[in-house]
């Protein structure tokens, strides 16, 4: 089983669109691919794979604290060792507001009436669905949840999962944007990962911090320009730094109508035309298979897969 993970250091980059077209022309390859979208603040691989939905399962992580009114007292001391403002008193009465407590716990433990619980929250959902290319792991966290680390890693491990059940080959992972936790735990482990940036400055600088923090994983990426085109002087300066650097640069995809064409329609570029965008993604894709190929044969000498 090969990982293949699809980050870009910043939104908007179009590494959903390269993610769904890679799962389009990896479906009828080895067995099909098994998809993961790790996004899990904003996912939106499921808008272009058309996911049949086969399980729903709630995410829970952290803790918040809950009162029970018909034990409290009204003392107040909760409220005096609150340092996130997250507890009040409204008369007599005490109120906790769940949106500002962080879980510590200590309200609970000065509580001489034993009246304040530390309840697990429910911060979200992961799903199991059904495409015509494959299996899909997605999630949605919950408006302000945190731990979306958590959930990611909850993702990757269920669909790594259903890859061994069903013997897939391939596991392709829609990556979150930037360098933080839920990137660090989309990429730990993976076998590949695919950098897709754009030739602007921000685009530059985002695409070094994920390299960056790729290597420090000891995973070598390979890097993708998208529209390489409205700007081919930052696009020289992208070939130029990965030529410093040992990278591969794996493609350029020029800019084309086709791609937000195909996006109205709900569609990957790669099923709905034969535009420059749509070929120039098709070998990228050859590119990716061949370097996930060689890794297989320098982790395994004696495989012939």
């Amino acid at each position: 089983m090969r990982q293949l993970v699809i980050i870009s250091g910043k939104g908007g980059t179009g590494k959903t669109v390269i993610s769904a077209s890679f799962a389009v022309l990896a479906a009828h390859a080895d067995g099909g691919p098994v998809m993961a979208d790790c996004d899990v603040d904003a996912a939106d691989l499921h808008l272009l794979l058309h996911p049949r939905l086969r399980e729903r399962h709630e995410f829970k992580s952290g803790r918040s604290a809950v009162l029970r009114e018909d034990k409290c007292t009204g003392c107040g001391k909760c409220v005096e060792v609150c340092r996130f403002s997250a507890i009040r008193k409204d008369g007599d009465a005490v109120v906790i507001d769940p949106i500002p407590c962080e879980g510590c716990a200590l309200c609970s433990r000065v509580c001489p009436a034993g009246a304040i619980e530390m309840v697990e929250n429910i911060s979200g959902e992961w799903f199991i669905s059904d495409t015509v290319y494959g299996p899909l792991v997605h999630a949605r966290l919950g408006v302000a949840e945190e731990n979306s680390g958590k959930l990611v890693t909850l993702v990757r491990a269920q669909a790594r999962r259903i890859a061994g059940e069903k013997n897939k080959k391939l596991v392709i992972t829609d990556g979150p944007p930037g360098i933080g936790c839920p990137v660090i735990s989309s990429i730990a482990g993976a076998d590949c990962v695919l950098v897709v940036t754009e030739p602007t400055m921000s685009g530059i600088h985002d695409m070094e911090r994920v390299i960056d923090l790729a290597r420090h994983f000891r995973i070598t990426p390979i890097v993708c320009v998208n529209k390489y085109d409205i700007n081919e002087e930052k696009s020289k300066e992208i070939e130029d730094y990965c030529a410093k650097e040992g990278l591969l640069l794996s493609g350029k995809i020029p800019f084309d109508r086709a791609v937000p064409e195909a996006l109205v329609k709900g569609k990957t570029v790669v099923e709905d035309s034969g535009s420059a965008a749509s070929e120039a993604i098709r070998e990228l894709w050859n590119k990716v298979k061949a370097t996930l190929k060689r890794i297989g044969e320098t982790s395994n000498p004696g495989s012939k897969d």
